[in-house]
């Protein structure tokens, strides 16, 4: 396997981060130091625990530690997307565009947490010996 950017829920977090960023902008100034900086750390934070966590796929303990920091900065994301929705500085388009991408890198992290063997070879299978 590559590295951490031919990961597909990578490829997805990084396209979320990116239409976050871009859609922040247009956050009123009273919320940069709140939401606005919060949900960009927290979607931009995606990435860099998958690209962590990739680089330590060597370490199953490590691997699946950093997955779940990845799984949860992406579950804050979706609330202060939630917050930017009812606060109205986003569309319900956007909205449910963001909802369902953050629903489906959920997923796929999720998939990764439980089956840690499918990014390292190193790791033991059900029919390996350790």
């Amino acid at each position: 396997m590559g590295n951490h950017k031919d990961l597909i829920v990578y490829k997805k977090a990084f396209e979320l981060a990116m239409k976050i960023f871009e859609m922040s902008k247009l956050f009123p100034k009273e919320e940069r130091y709140s939401l606005t900086d919060q949900v960009r750390r927290s979607s931009r934070s995606v990435c860099v625990n998958l690209a962590e966590g990739y680089g330590k796929r060597d370490y199953p303990a490590h691997f699946k530690a950093k997955i779940t920091d990845a799984d949860m900065e992406n579950t804050e994301t979706q609330t202060w997307i939630e917050f930017a929705f009812h606060c109205l500085y986003i569309s319900e388009t956007d909205y449910k565009y963001c909802t369902e991408q953050s629903t489906e890198i959920g997923k796929l992290l999720y998939h990764m947490k439980m089956h840690p063997q499918k990014y390292n070879f190193k790791f033991p299978t059900t029919n390996s010996q350790l």
